[in-house]
């Protein structure tokens, strides 16, 4: 009796998928992206490791299963009553992957300088909607699941050895490359679906492509230096300290400016200082040493150039972020950037730029005052 009610819910649940299946493949990755979206928040916490780790896990062992299932070798198995869903599987932990880089990435308040990693993201993701197989291509299927898996590694390795440089993160993407061309021999060698389907060279060179095309954008600080963010970033008129918090004054924007705390318009006082104000997020017990650098645009000869390096040290594990500041006196007018970048390999964290104008008929403003 149990075992004919299992089948007949099974069966409904087919016939469901079947009548749907065009938007079945979309409706799981949305699933995933809001189910990790909905319960993820820091990537240095045990759940968020679990999860991730049980995601990146289940998600290579169904698409083993799934090219497997064109071979027949789940015929009249358990696994044989389950076929109908792999694919819809592997969409979900795609978009719950995704959705949890998605996360981790948007912490950093400099997201102009990773929006090209984003779009890249999001393509790869949604390209199967647009190609007549879909997520059966195993071109595409092999892809993604490497740019996801190089993005795993590129998280998690820094967060479980407690250190960040260029270093880990050229490491973890050849861990990613290894484990993905693994998967690769592995399934290619055991389905002759899989030979019969696919130019293993091609697909080679494809991840290939992708490794080289992820390692460039790092070197480009097009990605930022995962898993350190910034989550906050200010120029201010004075910042002092009362107990445990940073009270910082500046001037805000006007209020659909929702993307940014201070005004771009800097008024300054003679023999005002300058602050700038930032929090970065790193992973508990990792520590690293962070730069301002401060930039100030030459109209003559119309470059950047470096006015300063000024530095402190920080320390990972509180949600809002290591909170520190710099400052300059007899500053020049016109247009300054302050990178935030880490000193070893000077990655970009994030940006805070402004235009100093001279306020000499000392024009009202209208301050305001925030603990951070």
């Amino acid at each position: 009796m149990n075992r004919t009610l299992a089948q007949s819910k099974n069966s409904k649940l087919k016939n469901f998928v079947s009548r749907h299946k065009k938007y079945m493949p979309i409706i799981f990755f949305i699933a995933g992206f809001v189910f990790d979206t909905l319960t993820l928040g820091r990537i240095d916490r045990t759940y968020d490791i679990v999860v991730l780790c049980l995601h990146m896990t289940a998600l290579t062992i169904t698409i083993y299963l799934y090219n497997l299932a064109d071979d027949g070798r789940w015929e009249n198995t358990l696994l044989g009553r389950y076929e109908t869903y792999l694919p819809l599987a592997i969409q979900f932990f795609f978009g719950g992957l995704s959705s949890a880089y998605v996360i981790y990435f948007s912490r950093s308040v400099s997201l102009s300088k990773t929006i090209a990693f984003f779009i890249i993201l999001v393509a790869l993701l949604f390209a199967n909607e647009f190609l007549k197989k879909r997520i059966s291509n195993k071109y595409l299927q092999f892809s993604v699941y490497f740019f996801i898996s190089f993005t795993f590694f590129a998280f998690m390795i820094p967060v479980l050895i407690k250190e960040m440089s260029t270093t880990i993160f050229i490491f973890s993407g050849l861990v990613s490359l290894v484990c993905t061309l693994l998967l690769i021999s592995i399934i290619y060698g055991v389905s002759p679906s899989t030979r019969a389907e696919i130019s293993l060279g091609k697909l080679i060179g494809l991840v290939f492509s992708i490794y080289l095309l992820i390692n460039t954008f790092y070197v480009f600080n097009l990605i930022p230096p995962v898993p350190l963010a910034m989550d906050t970033g200010i120029v201010a008129h004075n910042i002092e300290m009362e107990g445990n918090n940073y009270m910082v004054t500046y001037e805000t924007d006007e209020w659909y400016i929702f993307w940014r705390s201070h005004k771009l318009k800097f008024m300054h006082q003679p023999n005002e200082n300058v602050y700038v104000f930032s929090s970065v997020f790193a992973p508990t017990d990792l520590n690293k040493n962070i730069l301002h650098r401060w930039n100030w645009y030459n109209d003559t000869n119309k470059e950047w150039e470096i006015v300063e390096d000024i530095g402190y040290n920080i320390t990972g594990g509180r949600d809002g972020g290591f909170r520190g500041y710099t400052f300059k006196n007899n500053i020049k007018p016109g247009l300054w950037k302050v990178q935030v970048i880490t000193e070893e390999e000077e990655l970009v964290l994030g940006v805070i730029d402004f235009e100093l104008i001279s306020n000499t008929a000392a024009k009202r403003i209208t301050l305001v005052e925030k603990a951070f």
